[in-house]
């Protein structure tokens, strides 16, 4: 690894399947030099900081892996939250939504914790929509983002080179809204070597509904897809480099998938000349999420935490 770290430290919240695959790529990219990590208990975040280590031992990584507490995490350039409470999913649709519930307390218990926070936060916790703006509110943070359409983004462009057989550097395309049921393919934008090409939109549709199911059957969770989209998201969101990400922000009111063009680290939203039909579902996409984040809002469990803020 010749290329010296351009990042100090950044933190991770959760040693589950993601939390591990995010260390693991932050130690072989060797984008930061000093990893903290913090998870269900003090045995589990020393149990992966060891194993990092082990990684750096092997590799030459330049990277340090600690386990901390939350309160350690203030002094990081970034923090990735990657926490899942345990519980059954039953959905057979909008499986992404049936967390809400479950894992909306422990990331407001999370953003209180943050406070004061002005570095820049990655939540990659599901519905990732719903629980970016979640601790986007309760915290006050300024730089909260959703990891999540970025993926959508990425599988979508891929699934579009290998069905037209190009370079997947090839096809310029984005999907916004929801990184759940609802999301949208912006098909009228999409250009292939900067030309409009007919597309497969329902294989296409059919080929994003899927996939992350499929993995998650193979081997039990999605893991280095995420890790690969909070990568690539902390490269711009920490002005490593410059580029367009789709993240979940606020955008009119509402939180949810847009293209943000990222200059210096600095975001504009960047959302592509959509088609009456991509508006349509760009619309609907946002009523969802904004009922479903008032209704979530009202849980019992989330109601001490709002008056806390409020105060």
């Amino acid at each position: 690894m010749n290329t010296p770290p351009t990042v100090d430290a950044i933190g991770v919240i959760g040693s589950g399947a993601v939390g591990q695959a995010v260390a693991t790529t932050l130690c072989t990219t060797a984008l930061c030099r000093r990893l903290l990590i913090t998870a269900r208990t003090p045995q589990q975040a020393a149990a992966l900081a060891a194993d990092i280590d082990d990684m750096r031992q092997a590799t030459g990584s330049p990277l340090r892996a600690h386990a901390g507490a939350v309160a350690d995490l203030h002094t990081c350039q970034a923090v990735v939250i990657a926490v899942r409470t345990a519980f059954t999913n039953t959905h057979r649709s909008d499986v992404r939504m049936a967390g809400a519930a479950a894992n909306a307390p422990v990331i407001s218990q999370l953003a209180a914790a943050f406070h004061g926070y002005q570095g820049t936060v990655l939540i990659v916790t599901n519905p990732v929509d719903l629980m970016t703006r979640l601790f986007a509110e309760v915290s006050g943070c300024p730089r909260v983002f959703g990891i999540g359409s970025n993926l959508d983004s990425s599988r979508y462009r891929a699934a579009l080179a290998r069905h037209l057989r190009v370079p997947d550097a090839a096809v310029a395309g984005h999907v916004i809204g929801e990184h759940g049921d609802a999301a949208v393919l912006c098909a009228s934008a999409t250009t292939v070597n900067g030309q409009k090409v007919p597309l497969p939109l329902q294989q296409l549709r059919d080929e994003l509904a899927d996939r992350a199911g499929r993995i998650s059957a193979g081997i039990g969770r999605t893991r280095s897809g995420p890790a690969g989209s909070v990568l690539s998201a902390l490269r711009k969101t920490l002005a490593v480099q410059d580029g367009i990400e789709e993240l979940s922000a606020a955008h009119e009111g509402g939180w949810l998938g847009i293209p943000l063009r990222f200059t210096r680290g600095c975001p504009v939203a960047c959302l592509p000349a959509l088609d009456a039909a991509e508006q349509r579902q760009l619309t609907a996409a946002d009523t969802k999420l904004r009922t479903a984040y008032q209704a979530l809002r009202s849980l019992p469990e989330l109601k001490p935490l709002s008056k806390e803020r409020a105060s």
